[in-house]
C-alpha cells in the first residue's frame, strides 16, 4: 500500500507549468486544425484529425525535450531533429505514384503533414508568433495557389498533349 503523503506528493505539481503546456498544447491542435480542414475540404486523405494529432504530437515530443534537458539547447535541438525526421516518414505514406502513370499524388500533402509538425513543435517552444506565421503562410500556400497551380497543370497538359 502507497503511503497517503507520498501519493499526494507524487499528486503535487506546479500550476503555472500545467497552464503553460495547455496553452502551448491548445495552439498547436488549434493551428494544426486550421491546415488539417483546409486539407479535408480539399477532399484529402490526410484531414483535420491527422493534421491535429501531428501537431499535438510534436508539441508534445518538443515540451518533453525541454522538460529534460536541463537548459541543454542541444538536446532539445536533437528532438526537433527527430520529429522532423519521423513525420516525415509519416507524410511519405501519404504519397502515392499511380500505377503506369509519371504523376505523382500527395506531395502537398505530405507537405502540409511536415508544415503541421513544425506548427506544433513552434508552439511547444512557445514561439506561437512563429507557429502562427507559418499556419497563415501554410494556407496561404495551400488556398491562394491552388487556382495558379491548376492552371499550370492545364498548360502542362495542353502542351504535353501537343507534343
Amino acid at each position: 500500500m502507497i503511503e497517503t503523503p507520498l501519493l499526494l506528493s507524487a499528486l503535487q505539481f506546479d500550476v503555472t507549468t500545467f497552464l503553460d503546456d495547455m496553452l502551448r498544447l491548445t495552439i498547436a491542435v488549434f493551428l494544426g486544425g486550421i491546415v488539417g480542414a483546409e486539407r479535408q475540404l480539399a477532399g484529402q486523405s490526410a484531414g483535420l484529425r491527422t493534421h491535429v494529432m501531428v501537431a499535438l504530437g510534436s508539441a508534445v515530443f518538443t515540451l518533453a525535450g525541454i522538460a529534460t534537458a536541463g537548459g541543454d539547447l542541444h538536446q532539445v535541438t536533437r528532438v526537433i531533429q527527430g520529429v522532423a525526421a519521423g513525420v516525415g516518414f509519416l507524410g511519405a505514406g501519404a504519397i502515392l505514384r499511380m500505377d503506369g502513370d509519371t504523376k505523382v499524388k500527395g506531395l502537398t500533402t505530405a507537405g502540409s503533414i511536415w508544415v503541421a509538425a513544425a506548427m506544433g513543435t513552434s508552439a511547444g517552444l512557445g514561439e506561437y508568433a512563429l507557429a502562427a506565421s507559418a499556419t497563415i503562410a501554410s494556407l496561404l500556400v495551400l488556398v491562394v495557389l491552388r487556382p495558379f497551380s491548376r492552371r499550370l497543370d492545364d498548360y502542362a497538359l495542353r502542351h504535353e498533349q501537343k507534343d
